[in-house]
């Protein structure tokens, strides 16, 4: 659940950017695609691109343009839309938690990431307006525990409700519909829907100091443990080690109120140095780090 728009500034962008309903600008647009199930490897921009070669060549070279996010007169909200319009796509989950006193609580997250391996570690960050903290924040800090649910294509409206402005008190669980499922570890439920979801433990929550009001906090990000994974079964290989995009579903958050499909991708392999290293040298790529700079 989110608090206002100044805790949630997607929020400010869908009530004031629409010009008109959008039920009537999506009634325009094609429908959902379902022959485009599954997930498929395309080739590379540039299949035969070598070192030194660079950006491939399909238009000229683009202009760039400076912004000081701390300019007089810029709105922090400006900042908001320009990182979320440019860092995309971003995965986006469902965060469950439970309060001390047994409250539970669904919100949406897309300033999200998964970090490190050993342990699983993930952060997820969240806005702060004053002295409010949102529901998932208090509860973390109260209990020290969540689990996090990927969203994908078949939970993506519902776990989209969660972020309604509703009452506090009010159960996301019952407005969108979602299933809770319990876990093995950490007492908040997962969304038995999902197809991916992480038990965790809380380990840290670092404030991060606000520029444009200086003395508060503008947002806080919350590092987290994974203790426990839970994978839809038949998206899961044998060994329990990877997942089947195909299956799993996955979706990704856009600028807005935008998402994507994920339905085809490209591979490239890393370089090797000794295979690399003899045409390198050969063609003078191998130069000093501190070379032209």
């Amino acid at each position: 659940m989110t608090n206002s728009t100044t805790l949630n500034p997607g929020a400010h962008f869908a009530a004031n950017s629409a010009r008109r309903p959008f039920k009537e600008t999506e009634s325009e647009r094609p429908d959902w695609d379902t022959t485009r199930s599954g997930f498929s490897w395309h080739k590379t921009l540039n299949p035969a691109w070598k070192l030194g070669d660079g950006a491939s060549k399909t238009a000229a070279p683009p202009s760039q343009i400076p912004i000081d996010p701390f300019e007089e007169g810029r709105s922090p909200l400006f900042n908001y839309r320009l990182i979320t319009s440019a860092v995309i796509p971003r995965p986006t989950a469902v965060m469950s938690t439970l309060s001390a006193d047994g409250s539970s609580n669904l919100a949406p997250y897309s300033f999200f990431q998964a970090m490190s391996h050993d342990p699983p570690t993930f952060v997820v960050s969240q806005a702060v307006s004053g002295d409010q903290s949102k529901d998932t924040l208090r509860n973390l800090r109260e209990t020290g525990e969540c689990v996090i649910n990927l969203l994908n294509e078949d939970i993506i409206e519902a776990g989209n409700a969660c972020s309604v402005q509703a009452p506090h008190g009010v159960s996301e669980w019952a407005l969108s519909g979602l299933t809770p499922a319990k876990g093995e570890v950490v007492k908040a439920s997962r969304i038995a829907e999902a197809a991916f979801a992480v038990e965790c433990k809380l380990k840290d929550v670092y404030e991060i100091q606000s520029r444009a009001n200086p003395g508060s906090v503008s947002s806080a990000i919350a590092i987290l443990e994974g203790v426990r994974f839970w994978v839809r079964e038949e998206a899961v290989d044998e060994d329990r080690k990877t997942v089947d995009m195909a299956k799993s579903k996955a979706v990704g958050r856009l600028y807005g109120i935008g998402y994507t499909r994920i339905l085809e991708g490209f591979q490239i392999p890393w370089p090797t140095w000794e295979e690399e290293v003899d045409r390198a040298e050969k063609e003078g790529l191998v130069k000093p780090k501190v070379d032209g700079q």
